[in-house]
């Protein structure tokens, strides 16, 4: 039998699976109904926004001036700008900034920058932000799209939707749900799922091997979640110990900042989770059409290899994807010359521990789910049988590993025959 004969006999033996996938869809769905936002606008924010309006504008002649209200020793940099945009675009505005302020470094000749917009304030209408960092991003995230899409080509551009999707997950169910009062640990949970369901069969097609993909990233995140539920409650984490926790706080928004910190940590679990299995996925499916003849003990035994492989660097990739999101409390940490235990001990560098652990062990657990699906569905069911193994070909060889070729069989029969009628009187 032919490799893609072994490719094309897959999905048949896989009903089950699909079943499942078809019923965590159908949970998820009803999931996201239940716990969907009732569109209150809840507590006002508007303190948060200090601007009626940000505007850009271009920066025009600089000059150092002593600053107002101060001794001749101190002096400030009065900067012309010229509005691009808003009410007053096309009209100069001057905004006074002291001379040794590192924000005066984003306020050269020409430089686009971003003003915001306080009619309200006499005198000071209009006050520096910082340099316009919009047209580089843009270019940045364009040049990441065609890179993608040219390398990837139509799957590329399938995964740029899975992207769009995951981002729309997030800013239209996830947060504005947590901000309703939901349970934040069951919507991420949801929105994980969905996040799941949508970056996979997007950017991978919706067949067998995706599904398997699937259903070992959701077996993982199941196994993160519960560890992260009670190490978090063993550590006693609060959540408090973050400034921005306190000012969600301050704000009256009653959010439950434990469960917000357990369903970051599910949610940052899934980029590394989905990853991994796709790729243990993927592995065990060219093994078999490689070599179709590969029992399942030694396609698990192949298989768990690269997985060993893959944790090892994916695993590394988290730690230092955490600790350099964190290196300026790391360095004030290591300042303030403190034991390693207490710097541990302390419940910031406490819950980066544990995201950090929880999200691996995530991982872990997902390769040998993935690996143990992937063989099931990707190898036939294997059949003892007293007779000759059937040709090398066939998908449903017997366990033997190595069939002897049909013409040493006939070789030894003969001679066997012949040493049996020597024997005879």
């Amino acid at each position: 039998m032919e490799n893609h004969d072994v490719r094309r006999s897959t999905p048949s033996r896989a009903p089950g699976l699909s079943v499942i996938a078809g019923m965590v869809a159908a949970l998820t769905v009803i999931g996201i109904w239940a716990l969907r936002p009732s569109g209150d606008p809840g507590p006002d924010m508007s303190a948060l926004a200090s601007f009626e309006g940000v505007y850009a504008a271009t920066a025009e002649g600089r000059t150092e001036v002593p600053c107002p209200g101060a001794d001749g020793s101190t002096r400030c940099l009065s900067v012309t700008f010229r509005l691009l945009e808003g009410p007053d675009e096309g009209t100069t505005v001057t905004v006074e900034l002291p001379a040794n302020s590192t924000r005066v470094v984003g306020v050269d000749l020409g430089r686009r920058v971003l003003l915001g917009h306080q009619p309200a304030v006499q005198g000071f209408e209009y006050v520096y932000l910082e340099p316009d960092r919009r047209s580089p991003l843009l270019a940045l995230a364009g040049l990441f799209a065609l890179a993608v899409v040219a390398l990837g080509g139509w799957k590329g551009a399938s995964a740029l939707v899975g992207l769009l999707a995951t981002l729309l997950v997030l800013f239209l169910f996830v947060v504005p749900a947590i901000l309703d009062g939901r349970d934040p640990l069951l919507v991420a949970l949801v929105g994980s799922v969905a996040i799941a369901f949508a970056a996979l069969y997007l950017s991978h097609g919706v067949d067998v091997k995706t599904t398997v993909a699937l259903l070992g990233t959701l077996g993982g995140l199941l196994c993160a979640a519960i560890l992260a539920v009670v190490f978090m409650g063993a550590a006693e984490i609060t959540g408090l110990a973050s400034e921005e926790a306190l000012f969600l706080t301050a704000l009256g928004t009653n959010l439950d900042l434990r469960g917000l910190i357990l369903g970051g940590m599910m949610i940052g679990a899934l980029g590394a989770i989905d990853d991994i299995t796709v790729t243990q996925a993927s592995a065990v499916w060219e093994l078999r059409s490689v070599d179709p003849t590969m029992s399942r003990r030694r396609l698990v035994r192949s298989g768990m290899r690269i997985g060993r492989d893959h944790v090892a660097s994916t695993v590394n990739t988290l730690v230092l994807a955490y600790a350099g999101a964190s290196m300026p409390l790391l360095i004030l940490f290591v300042l303030s010359d403190q034991p390693m235990g207490t710097v541990a001990n302390g419940e910031i560098v406490a819950t980066e521990i544990v995201r950090t652990l929880v999200g691996s062990l995530g991982l872990i657990a997902s390769v040998p789910i993935t690996t143990w699906l992937a063989v099931h569905v990707a190898s036939p069911r294997e059949r003892r049988s007293r007779t000759m193994p059937v040709a090398s070909g066939d998908a449903d060889a017997g366990p033997e590993e190595h069939p002897i070729p049909e013409h040493r069989r006939d070789q030894w029969m003969g001679l066997l025959r012949s040493w049996r009628s020597a024997r005879r009187p």
